[in-house]
């Protein structure tokens, strides 16, 4: 007998009320997309979910990747429960700073030095900042389908046009706006690159008038599928950047500490010139961290580029950080590797059941975070992935969610060391049934 779909009447109802007082019932414009509806959830515990309908959900959404020890993980909320008699706002130094700078540094390739700040949002900006500051340049290299914050000079191309079959496109592309209200100025300071293609971000670069402080980059694609690097890429861009004088920034708020306990770079074995982090940083309290090399990160502590903000490095965040980073580290990475290999398991099942059911359901990224999609072509890009089969994704997505499994409504799946190999066992189950619907 199958899993018996879930009623979500009172999340429903919740929307309803909530709407009056909140626009749209949410408090970020991601959580408007809800499978069936945004769903209102009274607690989590570990790998679950419970919302008020009293549903469970196997959980891989993570609060979009940062709960990576799952939720309400004790050895955290014990962190932050012990600092709460210190104070939360002093207006100055603590000594956890410090403490957190290290364990930083001494975890992430490159980082010689850090700056804490609030969001990922944030320290992309810190990162552009500084880039123009040391190169005196202005433009910047993003690509297509990735995400570095919702602010109005990055929110470019993360969903342009999709292409014709064949199409390669021009290059550079046409910089894509992507909400109502950003300022058209914002197109002048970008160059928008398909990913995975280091002629395309030669020809940019070898150019002698090409005006580029920084190329920053997701090290693995997460925010459009979950897109490895094709060998020699992440290498190749650190050969050109080095060659031209442009800073090499990786965005690792998605990456960093979930592809390994040094992030994507450690992975990988590529260093950037500046990282950014955040996400699982501190099991899912808003913190964030931009490193890197001494001669950049130093511009900051002279003052001569400005990073601000108020909450920055505020008490019970950098202990929820500081208790996460070593939880993840102690014995070895225990943690990490059994994210590692419980999600590599899950992948491996759900690979299985769509060769049983025969659907051309593809898995692709790594243990830590993968994405589903359908299709029988490569997917090295956006716009390849964009030609996957995105309805029957969502019917398979919105299949699983009314079965209790909760991965992300775009197909990307992010585990925790909460997952257990019951849980697995589980949603390969419930999986195999909906796919067979297919």
């Amino acid at each position: 007998m199958g899993a018996v779909p879930l009623s979500f009447a009172k999340s429903e109802a919740y929307n309803a009320k909530a709407g009056a007082v909140i626009a749209g019932a949410v408090n970020s414009n991601v959580r408007l997309v809800g499978t069936p509806v945004p769903l209102c959830f009274e607690r989590g515990e570990g790998a679950h979910l419970f919302d008020v309908d009293g549903n469970r959900f196997i959980d891989y959404v993570l609060g979009m990747g940062p709960t990576i020890l799952g939720h309400a993980p004790k050895v955290v909320t014990d962190a932050v429960a012990a600092s709460l008699s210190i104070g939360q706002m002093l207006g100055g130094q603590h000594s956890a700073e410090e403490e957190l700078g290290r364990l930083l540094t001494s975890m992430i390739p490159g980082a010689d030095m850090v700056r804490v700040s609030m969001t990922g949002s944030e320290v992309v900006q810190a990162a552009l900042r500084v880039s123009r500051a040391a190169t005196g340049r202005k433009k910047y290299i993003k690509f297509e389908g990735q995400y570095h914050g919702w602010f109005d000079n990055v929110l470019i191309s993360h969903s342009p046009a999709v292409l014709g079959q064949g199409d390669n496109g021009a290059i550079p592309r046409e910089p894509h706006l992507e909400t109502k209200g950003q300022v058209e100025s914002v197109k002048g300071d970008i160059v928008v690159l398909p990913w995975n293609d280091l002629s395309a971000v030669e020809a940019i670069l070898s150019d002698p008038n090409h005006d580029v402080a920084a190329l920053i980059t997701e090290p693995m694609m997460c925010n459009t599928g979950a897109i490895l690097p094709r060998p020699g890429y992440l290498e190749g861009l650190r050969e050109l950047t080095a060659k031209y004088g442009v800073v090499l920034i990786f965005d690792e708020v998605v990456t960093g500490f979930r592809l390994s306990i040094g992030g994507a770079q450690q992975r990988f074995g590529v260093t950037g010139d500046l990282a950014t982090f955040a996400k699982a940083m501190a099991a899912g309290f808003p913190i964030a961290a931009l490193t890197g090399k001494s001669e950049l990160m130093q511009m900051f502590g002279t003052g001569a580029v400005n990073h601000s903000g108020t909450y920055n490095a505020n008490v019970p965040l950098v202990a929820a950080a500081v208790a996460t980073l070593k939880e993840l580290s102690r014995d070895n990475a225990a943690a990490m590797h059994r994210i590692e290999a419980t999600g590599t398991a899950l992948m491996e099942g759900l690979r299985r059941a769509a060769a049983d059911a025969g659907v051309n359901l593809k898995v692709s990224g790594v243990g830590g975070v993968f994405n589903t999609s359908f299709g029988d072509h490569e997917v090295f890009d956006y716009q390849s992935y964009k030609r996957t089969d995105l309805k029957k994704q969502q019917r398979f997505l919105a299949g699983l969610v009314s079965k209790g499994i909760r991965p992300i409504p775009r197909g990307t799946w992010f585990v925790s060391a909460a997952h257990s190999m019951d849980d697995v066992a589980e949603t390969v189950a419930v999986a195999t049934e909906v796919l067979r619907t297919l």
